[in-house]
């Protein structure tokens, strides 16, 4: 079976991309015209996360996908999602929102390990309500934030909505390829 690697992910994390025999690695080429067509299709409102590719590398698997969330007034329950081993890397596509990170979240519930979420997305992952200390950082349009597998992640403010291409990066191969 051929491995595959996206040349983004082998730039923001080089050390995971070991180096195969040429005739064994193929790259992953994926279109504007598909990155716009996933924004498109997000339904209006809701939050949004679509793969659009989830493909084998040599150290592990790395997906490509969109998310989309609908405004958020500071103040709100700030629900966060922790990725037990699966680290991530933000692009905002557009809108603004504050980030937060932290630790630990509080009430930490893990997902169902056959649920969607889990098989096409995020692998083990815990979600539950910010608590203790945090560290935020208002993000917009150009930026990148890398969130480190084990850290608890969600916005404490979105204003309008925020659109940003996620790239995941699975060293269990859990996730379903795509």
């Amino acid at each position: 079976m051929k491995r595959t690697a996206l040349a983004l992910v082998a730039c923001v994390a080089p050390g995971l991309v070991a180096p195969v025999a040429a005739d064994e690695l193929v790259s992953t080429y994926i279109s504007a015209a598909a990155i716009e067509a996933t924004i498109a299709a997000a339904p209006p409102g809701e939050v949004s996360d679509q793969q659009i590719r989830h493909v084998e590398a040599p150290q592990a698997n790395l997906g490509v996908g969109i998310v989309r969330r609908p405004a958020m007034a500071r103040g709100e329950p700030i629900r966060v999602i922790r990725h037990h081993n699966q680290s991530e890397v933000y692009r905002v596509v557009s809108g603004r929102g504050t980030l937060v990170t932290m630790m630990a979240a509080a009430g930490e519930e893990p997902l169902d390990p056959d649920g969607v979420i889990v098989r096409t997305l995020t692998g083990p992952s815990s979600v539950g309500l910010a608590g203790g200390p945090m560290q935020e950082q208002e993000i917009g349009p150009g930026d990148v934030v890398i969130i480190p597998a084990g850290l608890a992640h969600g916005f404490s403010e979105i204003v309008g909505e925020i659109t940003y291409l996620v790239v995941r990066i699975d060293p269990d191969r859990l996730v379903e390829l795509k």
